[in-house]
């Protein structure tokens, strides 16, 4: 979905986009799945962006043509070029596109260019690519997801939600944001996962039996090796690539952990 964004943020709205029938597009046996949209076909759809899936064998070719193409030919002109990373790769993509248009484009039978300007702000674009999800707000107020627990402040206005649905935007630099409506939630967040902090079981009452809970299942997942985040979640990638070039600039930036104090005046 990244690449989707920086194409529209380049070039605009294209009226529709051509694909094959990957699930990444198309959801496979909707019967047996709770969901009739993937991610992406969300976010065409939030984007009034049609999309048409290939379904005859001509169709098809072409486009298997085009990811022949970026598997085999653009692989072998990157080695020829002796590019082996991420960032030196999308520089010189352009490069490559340019020279294989060059070669190859034919020009269109109707020249006029379709794609539309984007009348979405960042911040809403921001919004529209980032994984959403849905959940229920539990009588105490709280919620899970990815395995982390999440408290809302006891409020009032928050106290209606209970049993409400709220969705979950999860950014791919690993931030999230709790919506109800066009309202943001506030949260704390207890990470069911890490290390148990005995002080928060007796300076917060509330958290009390929450983290004696917890503390067992960890325990218990210690015991069996199941240590792990969701497997449903989206993976986030461009956030382990932002840690590795922090942790480039200064280790500490990726891990505070490191951080030593000086004891020099």
């Amino acid at each position: 979905m990244l690449a989707t964004r920086e194409y529209i943020e380049q070039h605009g709205k294209p009226v529709s986009l051509y694909s094959d029938k990957h699930a990444i597009f198309r959801v496979s046996g909707p019967e047996k799945r709770n969901t009739t949209v993937t991610q992406f076909g969300r976010v065409l759809y939030d984007l009034a962006i049609e999309l048409i899936c290939a379904n005859s064998s001509e169709a098809k070719g072409r486009v298997e043509r085009a990811n022949q193409t970026l598997q085999d030919r653009l692989i072998k002109e990157m080695r020829l070029e002796g590019i082996t990373g991420i960032e030196a790769a999308n520089a010189w993509l352009a490069t490559f596109i340019a020279d294989f248009n060059s070669r190859f484009s034919r020009p269109a039978k109707f020249p006029k260019d379709l794609h539309r300007p984007v009348q979405e702000s960042p911040d809403e674009l921001r919004d529209i690519f980032a994984w959403h999800d849905v959940r229920t707000v539990s009588k105490s107020l709280t919620f899970q997801y990815d395995k982390i627990l999440y408290l809302m402040d006891t409020t009032e206005e928050n106290s209606r939600l209970a049993g409400e649905k709220i969705k979950v935007l999860d950014y791919p630099d690993g931030t999230l944001a709790f919506l109800y409506g066009p309202r943001s939630l506030k949260f704390q967040a207890f990470d069911k996962l890490a290390c148990v902090d005995q002080g928060q079981i007796v300076d917060n009452k509330r958290l009390g039996t929450v983290l004696r809970l917890a503390q067992v299942k960890q325990d218990e997942r210690e015991s069996e090796g199941k240590r792990e985040r969701s497997k449903k979640s989206p993976s986030r990638k461009a956030q382990v690539r932002i840690q590795e070039q922090l942790r480039a600039i200064n280790p500490v930036l990726a891990d505070p952990s490191l951080f030593v104090a000086s004891s020099k005046r």
